[in-house]
């Protein structure tokens, strides 16, 4: 029974669970793209909400900022009700979960059967209840710091100036990614990068000439509030700081896709609820003073909001917040960071396609700029889409080694690969 025990895995055997976890992570992948689909029509829905509302007079950058972020707080009354009927948070988190048995013939570094970096990730145990705090805690400020960085560079710069700049998230994200080993580097998506900074670029400079800028260009996630601003030729006062301020926020995104990558890896491992809803209540509980701050300094009084106009598109924006970024969360786990990153982009065509059905001009320059960010997209989809369930050692070009090393057991050792 022993030597039945310690025989080394079948290379047909082991062929064929790397072809089905590879099968998996192609399905994954592909629902990932159609969440991220759906995610950035939300978020353009979301826009036009948002611009109501400040053409309705209630410019509040901070306060829709705290409010959309607060809504995720909404996620813990499930959980303290499961909790008040005798389901506690740990129990509910490991519902589904069995814990893999040791196998002593095994070592920590090592893998089954195909030896592949996502094999290895499915073994990963689930985030406990401590880590999910922590994260949802170094999360909610590094989220909030890019969605108010971008908010507050409009009152120093244009809206096209602070749409390139906050743009440039997507290089960052591919340089952080891959610093940190979660993005694989290559000509192909540096290409593709560059060509959705184009057309970010002229779609930009095209909305530099029109009266209102349009919706939906943000690439940080739940950057609303860019819209809805007047673009006339009027001195701003301080627009180095405002570009400054809209490039702070590309970085703080990026740092945030990446983190939640490095830390949770997959979707499986992390409770969304409760990471989602402390993510809000520590928005309550921590940023309100930085309110009062601006209250107090003239920055940004605050106000009631009032009128049925404004009242129904806060809590529209709320409630698409809230639900948009639980989904973009598990399609950034699903695909990568430098996907979903480029992806909202997209948010570009589908705004341009709402103004034509509001009948609205949409110049040749803008169109031909959404073109480029939508051929940057699928350039990147179908890049990353073949790295996918790959090992780590040949996910980049030029045969760099990313990831975990990983070391067969050395039972498998004499068999020849496949």
């Amino acid at each position: 029974m022993d030597s039945l025990r310690h025989r080394p895995t079948s290379p047909l055997r082991g062929a064929a669970k790397a072809a089905r976890i590879l099968v998996n992570d192609r399905r994954d992948y592909l629902v990932g793209i159609l969440l991220l689909l759906f995610v950035v029509f939300l978020w353009t829905l979301a826009n036009f909400a948002t611009q109501d509302v400040f053409q309705a007079g209630y410019e509040k950058p901070f306060l829709v900022t705290w409010l959309d972020m607060s809504s995720f707080a909404v996620y813990l009354i499930p959980i303290w009700l499961k909790k008040l009927l005798g389901k506690g948070l740990d129990e509910q988190r490991r519902s589904g979960y069995e814990r893999l048995t040791a196998d002593p013939t095994l070592r920590s570094d090592t893998i089954d059967d195909g030896g592949d970096l996502t094999s290895c990730e499915q073994h990963l145990p689930p985030l406990t209840t401590r880590e999910t705090l922590q994260l949802a805690l170094i999360c909610c400020f590094i989220w909030f710091a890019a969605l108010w960085t971008v908010i507050a560079s409009l009152d120093y710069t244009s809206v096209a100036s602070s749409t390139i700049m906050s743009s440039m998230s997507g290089i960052f994200t591919l340089g952080i990614g891959r610093a940190f080993k979660v993005e694989s580097l290559s000509v192909v998506k540096v290409v593709a990068v560059a060509i959705s900074f184009s057309g970010v670029l002229l779609v930009s400079l095209s909305d530099s000439t029109q009266t209102v800028a349009p919706e939906g260009v943000s690439s940080t996630p739940g950057a609303t509030s860019r819209v809805g601003r007047l673009v006339h030729d009027e001195e701003y006062s301080n627009p180095l700081l405002g570009d400054l301020l809209a490039l702070s926020s590309a970085v703080f995104s990026a740092f945030y896709v990446i983190l939640l990558k490095v830390k949770v890896r997959q979707e499986s491992r992390i409770d969304m609820q409760l990471f989602f809803g402390f993510a809000g209540l520590f928005s309550i509980l921590f940023l309100w003073p930085l309110g009062v701050v601006l209250h107090l300094t003239g920055a940004e009084t605050f106000e009631f909001p009032s009128g049925p106009r404004i009242i129904g598109g806060l809590l529209v924006n709320m409630l698409i917040t809230c639900s948009s970024n639980y989904i973009y969360l598990i399609a950034m786990l699903k695909t990568t960071p430098l996907v979903v990153t480029v992806g909202l982009s997209l948010a570009i065509p589908v705004a341009a396609a709402g103004d034509f059905l509001l009948g609205r001009t949409v110049k040749l320059v803008s169109l031909l700029g959404a073109l480029l960010v939508l051929g940057s997209f699928i350039v990147v989809g179908l890049e990353d889409s073949k790295n996918e369930g790959l090992p780590a050692e040949n996910s980049v070009a030029g045969g760099d080694q990313v990831g975990i090393r990983l070391r067969i057991p050395s039972e498998v050792e004499d068999y020849p690969p496949l």
